[in-house]
């Protein structure tokens, strides 16, 4: 890796595809409708193409503001002569929310008079192409990427504590970036598209005529900010093997593979000095649980917002006897004064609760540095998935977005406060709002504390 040297305590991947970049713009979305409405602007705005990864998607996805479709927004802008691209995860073809490409997608396509180009990618037997990434206008000067983990589905539009009774309730992040490394999301999907696993198979592409391979960047985007942020990823050794660096990097042996997200974790947990704020979908990787510890033990305030109600893999998993020493080392983590384990709930409007499931994958350290992205604190995701980060390095950009986020789950405005101080204000509110559950009362915002012990119970 070469590049920028981060500005603070918290180190970068070495080991990365990317190089640290100087000079970027970077802007949080908070849940899916705010994140999506603003894609879907630049998107229209396009003058030259929209390039997307998608993940999972749903048939009943609908793009805000009366929009249409995934599928109306990108042929409309392919209609006016923007190149419009797109790489699906193919999966078998009982599985839903994935548009797989089987002989009804096609037909779907054609029968639309489909503009857009499309490669489908498999990963290797259950692992997921987990990268959820737009580009607009690559190569341009403000060409502009998003970075994160919203699934294209219904119930991701939904926001926390404004949603209809019936409606389910995700939490969710993703970031706009523009500047240099915006450039290497152009490059991450220049080397998915042109080595897409399924390109040359016979319902592997679209339009039937064929699509056309890219070529990878050969300049930066301008400087347009100053955030310090580094492009991370994982990628299963194997599935890629174009080694041509990006802009001002070095060639990376994408070949064995990459976990820069999983070293950056690691990293910036033990470099942390006051406190970790980690929203993840997932308490599934052991080799954090055990940082978690190393940093609880330097009584680094710790607070990990996830599901109250986990995914049932995560259920099934606490049955399994292998399972159970790393299940006891999550307990531990209750064991400590300074950690603080913690879902959310929103009051309906006809009176009810709901609990929210949070779907988001960041990590906030010392109010110096961020992770924004697709892969989740799980073994899975940091070694065999397609995934992708923003790592960031910006303290008034971590600062508003702790702040942003607090907001909501705290009803309070801790800006002013330091990190430390204020996860213990949020583990002090998340643990009356369990009381105040169990009596029945409202909650002051949406956090309540949850019992380590019993995760995934």
């Amino acid at each position: 890796m070469s590049g920028v040297i981060p500005p603070n305590h918290i180190p970068a991947a070495e080991n990365c595809s990317y190089p640290v970049r100087a000079g970027n713009l970077v802007r949080p979305l908070i849940d899916g409708e705010p994140a999506f409405t603003r894609i879907a602007e630049a998107v229209e705005a396009a003058s030259k193409s929209v390039w997307v990864t998608v993940a999972y998607i749903g048939a009943d996805f609908l793009m805000p503001g009366g929009r249409g479709s995934f599928f109306d927004v990108l042929d409309r802008a392919a209609a006016r002569g923007v190149d419009v691209r797109v790489i699906f995860w193919r999966t078998k073809p009982e599985e839903l929310e994935h548009f797989h490409g089987d002989d009804a997608h096609h037909a779907f396509l054609r029968e639309r008079g489909s503009k857009m180009q499309i490669r489908w990618d498999r990963a290797v037997s259950h692992y997921c192409q987990h990268q959820k990434s737009w580009l607009i206008d690559a190569g341009a000067p403000d060409e502009t990427a998003f970075v994160g983990g919203i699934n294209l589905g219904a119930h991701s539009m939904t926001m926390p504590g404004h949603a209809d009774p019936k409606a389910g309730h995700v939490h969710d992040v993703y970031c706009e970036l523009r500047g240099p490394s915006a450039t290497d999301v152009h490059h991450n999907f220049v080397q998915r598209w042109n080595e897409a696993s399924e390109r040359k198979t016979a319902q592997g592409f679209w339009p039937q005529s064929g699509t056309r391979d890219l070529s990878f960047p050969a300049h930066l985007s301008r400087s347009a900010g100053k955030s310090i942020v580094q492009i991370q990823r994982t990628m299963r050794a194997g599935h890629l093997t174009d080694a041509t660096a990006a802009p001002g990097g070095a060639a990376f042996d994408i070949a064995s593979g990459e976990t820069s997200v999983f070293e950056q974790y690691t990293k910036a947990i033990a470099a942390a000095r006051e406190a970790i704020y980690i929203e993840d979908q997932y308490i599934a990787s052991p080799q954090i649980v055990e940082h978690l510890h190393g940093a609880l033990a330097r009584g680094v305030e710790v607070v990990f917002l996830c599901p109250a109600d986990p995914e049932q893999q995560i259920k099934d998993s606490r049955k399994r006897p292998s399972a159970m020493p790393f299940y006891e080392r999550v307990a531990a983590l209750g064991s400590y004064a300074n950690f603080t384990l913690a879902g959310l709930a929103a009051r309906q409007t006809d009176g009810s609760e709901r609990i929210i499931y949070i779907h988001d994958k960041i990590m906030l350290v010392d109010d110096e540095w961020a992770t924004i992205g697709s892969c989740n604190i799980a073994s899975q995701s940091f070694f065999c998935d397609a995934e992708m980060n923003a790592a960031i390095w910006d303290a008034d950009f971590v600062r508003a977005l702790r702040g942003q986020l607090l907001d909501e789950h705290l009803a309070a405005d801790t800006r002013n406060m330091p990190m430390r101080e204020a996860m213990r204000l949020y583990r002090q509110t998340a643990t009356s709002n369990t009381a105040a559950r169990a009596r029945g009362d409202s909650l002051r915002g949406l956090a309540f504390a949850l019992d380590a012990a019993r995760y995934g119970v």
